[in-house]
């Protein structure tokens, strides 16, 4: 299966300058939020693609405006021919706008998925709109990743972690793909394909 994996920043040669070619052979499209819904919305129409998404803490517009025909994740986990998707959108609370959560909160979220999880036997994809806690995030609060998503990772040993927030060109040192113990971790920001 090769997915298309998006964050942060709407791609100009899949939106402004759409070329079905590019995407013909794409099975997935996930969002790792902070996107356009229009973007996701125009995605999903001209591609043959589902669209999973999380929220990123830019995502407040999603009530108003919302991904017309894509499919919200959060806190749930979405079962894709037979590869098992986790989606835990958001960041680090650092003002009073939605989609921000502090390292309990989201604690909690994860505690509240025991029986999905369960059910599951556990995931395959783990998607995030924040990294996980010093795994290429940032040192400032809003950038800074979360630790249970280390514990899921170390607990559930999924193939990926997807995520985004901490765009590729903040410094020079941000990582595209990193690896943590089984798990292959992507900065989906702008686009990138991965095949599971």
């Amino acid at each position: 299966m090769k997915i298309l994996a998006i964050a942060d920043e709407e791609c100009a040669s899949l939106w402004d300058f759409f070329d079905k070619s590019k995407v013909e052979d794409i099975d997935l499209i996930i969002s790792c939020g902070d996107l356009d819904p229009r973007y996701l919305s125009f995605l999903v129409t001209m591609t043959t693609a589902p669209v999973l998404y999380v929220h990123g803490n830019h995502d407040g517009k999603y009530d108003r405006i919302p991904p017309e025909g894509c499919t919200c994740i959060e806190d749930d986990i979405f079962v894709y021919e037979g590869v098992r998707i986790l989606g835990l959108g958001g960041s680090m609370r650092y003002t009073q706008g939605p989609h921000q959560y502090t390292e309990k909160e989201m604690q909690k979220r994860v505690k509240k998925l025991w029986f999905k999880l369960l059910k599951r036997r556990g995931f395959d994809i783990l998607v995030t709109h924040s990294p996980a806690y010093q795994l290429n995030d940032g040192r400032d609060l809003p950038h800074q990743g979360f630790q249970v998503f280390l514990d899921l990772l170390e607990k559930y040993k999924p193939k990926y972690f997807l995520h985004g927030h901490v765009h590729l060109n903040y410094t020079r040192g941000q990582k595209r793909y990193d690896q943590y113990r089984d798990t292959t971790v992507v900065n989906a920001f702008e686009r990138c394909i991965i095949e599971i």
